[in-house]
């Protein structure tokens, strides 16, 4: 059925059972993002550790709470544990945005997913206009060093849209319609949907969206 606009807060969900984190165990702190080469564009998201666990007065740890951060942009993004790449039906997140705004919006979800303690390497973002200026930039070194750093999965990677089919599944896939044909996004936006392990988040605008996965979710 097509997708509708929703609120703005992300709730990251995923199939299979839940996977309740053992007492000893601290949330994963993602990994800085790599130093740039001389004159480098500063690749965008600010990592940091993921929320420490409540306890209440009887020791046994409480899931963390949602972390609430004013912002101009989509509301939080709430997760829970990571899930598996291997998830049957990853859920999709519509983030309304015009062509203009999508990567904004992309922008804004990437840095709440790294804020509530998901892993860079856990993201992909796909953009079906003009390429993230990190992209564009790790190209002007070959597409040989550009895809490697795909292959070492320790980073969000950002490609374009039309290269989805080359793309490894991860986790999380930000798809930004910010542009280019219609008929790229309608041929990319569903393979994009097999590459997400657990959530898919879309932002554009809903009518171009529904147009393209409206009959097929």
């Amino acid at each position: 059925m097509p997708l509708t606009p929703e609120e703005p807060q992300i709730h990251e969900s995923a199939q299979g059972p839940r996977v309740t984190p053992a007492a000893s165990r601290t949330a994963q702190t993602p990994r800085p993002v790599p130093g740039p080469r001389p004159a480098a564009v500063p690749r965008p998201g600010r990592p940091g550790p993921a929320p420490a666990a409540a306890h209440h007065a009887g020791g046994a740890p409480r899931p963390a709470p949602p972390v609430q951060r004013a912002t101009s942009g989509p509301a939080p993004v709430t997760t829970s544990a990571a899930p598996s790449v291997s998830a049957a039906v990853p859920q999709i997140q519509l983030i309304p945005a015009s062509a203009e705004g999508a990567l904004d919006a992309a922008e804004e979800a990437v840095d709440l997913l790294l804020d509530t303690g998901r892993a860079p390497g856990d993201i992909l973002v796909l953009t079906t206009g003009d390429l993230h200026p990190w992209a564009a930039h790790e190209l002007s070194f070959g597409e040989p060093a550009y895809w490697a750093q795909h292959d070492a999965g320790d980073d969000v990677f950002y490609a374009d849209a039309a290269q989805v089919q080359r793309a490894a599944g991860r986790p999380v896939v930000v798809f930004a319609a910010n542009g280019g044909p219609l008929d790229s996004a309608a041929r990319a936006l569903p393979v994009a949907l097999t590459r997400a392990g657990a959530l898919l988040i879309v932002c554009g605008e809903p009518e171009r969206i529904n147009s393209v996965l409206g009959a097929g979710v």
